[in-house]
């Protein structure tokens, strides 16, 4: 596995976990509603996007199994997020894709802390940051709180 740049050939893979209720339930965007075209416009736009740095998790033949972001960088923190398909689930492509951004976050970007926020109910995240050493955290400058 490795993170690469997205690509136009990720489109149809990223309309697949965007339909699939069981990995967008807890998220605040409706994702039902896309389109094959708004996720071509997503990858396009991140080409160019300063605020934000999306990359695909590919398996060994370079299919896309997800996207790892850094989402509202600023000069000392940014968010973090993640999304799977539900077949790359379970195989380690998640925690691959944490590790590669977050270092990647804090070596070449030279952010002091990375943060993400997980409903408290998306019990499948929650395993996911604990198991991987995540310290839960309410800062004041994240609302709802998070984890860092």
């Amino acid at each position: 596995m490795k993170l690469r740049n997205l690509e136009l050939k990720d489109a149809p893979f990223m309309l697949e976990w965007m339909q699939d209720i069981s990995v967008v339930e807890y998220m605040h965007i409706n994702f039902a509603k896309k389109k094959i075209d708004d996720c071509e416009s997503f990858i396009e736009e991140s080409k160019c996007d300063k605020n934000n740095f999306h990359m695909a998790i590919v398996n060994d033949k370079d299919e896309y199994m997800g996207t790892v972001s850094l989402k509202r960088i600023t000069d000392s923190n940014a968010e973090f997020a993640i999304v799977v398909r539900k077949c790359a689930m379970g195989k380690g492509y998640s925690k691959y894709g944490m590790k590669k951004i977050m270092k990647y976050g804090f070596d070449k970007i030279g952010l002091d802390y990375i943060y993400w926020c997980v409903l408290p109910d998306n019990k499948r995240a929650v395993r996911f940051y604990d198991k991987n050493g995540c310290q839960r955290v309410k800062p004041p400058e994240i609302r709802g709180g998070g984890y860092t």
